[in-house]
């Protein structure tokens, strides 16, 4: 993935007097010209904020085993966090999706399914968010705003799409890396990584062919026990877990340009 800050500033452009013949622009500046043009396109990777906390997200649900478990530790440390739930499990599971709203997450989109996006044509791009975000705004009852692409793999063109679906997307800057097969110190140790204004990838599922996925065997993870390390990690630190629209009343989100497939 090419992950681009979104902080530097635009190269200034100088106005020349007749007869006068600019100077080129430096590598310095074209790289600064670079970035900023490349933010424009950016996904939100992290939020900027004075505030000492965390953004948590979890991905690839709702599952019966997970969801749950991860609700009642987020509730036991008074945290909030983005759910990036798939429309198919969705469906499936209804009432997961309300528990996750009644207990006041947020609910964002991951995808209809957890096909990647960048092998898809624009239209269809297009048409399948759009369609996705109206039947998960009607099933939750309240609006969505942001999007995680499966599998974090996103073009240029696949971005301008979910965008023109009115989604935003979102990566991450930090991870539990529990969709992997490692040890339960690996995740530990990679999720403490994450300083203030992280947002942090984890998962309250796993996706599997219903979702339009083949990843083979889900990883053997205690959700409930591994969240709840996690957030005592952050909690021993000063760190407070929140949801994106949770940290952005006091914070602003950063951007990067995060393109590959």
């Amino acid at each position: 993935m090419a992950s681009i800050d979104a902080d530097s500033s635009a190269a200034g452009v100088s106005a020349v007097g007749a007869g006068t013949q600019a100077a080129p622009p430096s590598g310095r500046r074209l790289l600064r010209a670079a970035r900023r043009h490349l933010a424009i396109v950016g996904s939100v990777v992290e939020v900027a904020t004075s505030d000492p906390v965390v953004v948590m997200t979890f991905d690839d649900g709702p599952q019966p085993g997970g969801t749950d478990a991860v609700l009642n530790v987020l509730a036991g440390h008074r945290a909030s966090a983005t759910f990036f739930v798939l429309l198919s499990r969705v469906r499936r599971h209804p009432g997961l999706l309300a528990d996750i709203v009644a207990a006041g997450h947020e609910i964002a989109l991951h995808g209809p399914d957890h096909r990647s996006l960048t092998g898809l044509a624009y239209r269809e791009i297009c048409t399948r968010t759009r369609d996705a975000r109206a039947e998960l705004e009607d099933r939750a009852d309240r609006p969505v705003r942001w999007i995680r692409p499966p599998y974090g793999r996103q073009t240029l063109r696949s971005w301008h799409a979910v965008r023109r679906a009115g989604l935003v997307p979102v990566m991450w800057s930090a991870s539990t890396r529990d969709s992997r097969h490692v040890s339960d110190g690996e995740r530990l140790e990679s999720a403490a990584r994450a300083t203030r204004g992280s947002i942090v990838l984890a998962h309250d599922g796993f996706a599997d062919r219903t979702d339009g996925a083949d990843d083979g065997p889900a990883p053997q993870v205690d959700r409930k026990n591994l969240v709840h390390r996690v957030l005592n990690e952050y909690q021993s630190r000063g760190l407070r877990a929140r949801s994106l629209t949770d940290a952005l009343a006091t914070g602003s989100a950063v951007r990067a340009a995060w393109f590959g497939r």
